[in-house]
């Protein structure tokens, strides 16, 4: 099962959403915001992605500034930013494929071409 992670208004989303299903995929769709992904999901899917923890932040969105995360979040721990993630799913970079082959933060065709 294809697990596609969203915040619905997303441009970007709705940009993955489009290739997805002209691509012909088969997924589960999921707001981010009202249903957002707990600690424990997030630190699966970040241990299986192997990226870096940063790479899940959506850096751009107004609750990453909001909250001075640029500065503050190198001096977090990996269990302190995880349980941040999973406060808020603003903070979460979306879109968010999630699949058996792997997890991919953000909208990459080319890897997600490869996870599907």
């Amino acid at each position: 099962m294809i697990l596609f992670l969203e915040y619905p208004p997303c441009s970007t989303c709705k940009k993955a959403k489009a290739w997805l299903d002209a691509c012909g995929v088969s997924y589960a769709s999921r707001h981010i915001k009202d249903e957002r992904p707990s600690r424990d999901e997030l630190e699966t899917w970040w241990r299986r992605s192997g990226l870096p923890l940063k790479r899940f932040f959506n850096t751009s969105g107004l609750v990453y500034k909001n909250l001075g995360l640029a500065t503050r979040l190198p001096t977090l721990s990996e269990a302190e930013q995880l349980d941040l993630l999973a406060s808020d799913g603003m903070l979460v970079k979306r879109p968010l494929l999630v699949t058996d082959r792997g997890v991919c933060p953000g909208f990459r065709p080319d890897t997600w071409e490869t996870l599907i």
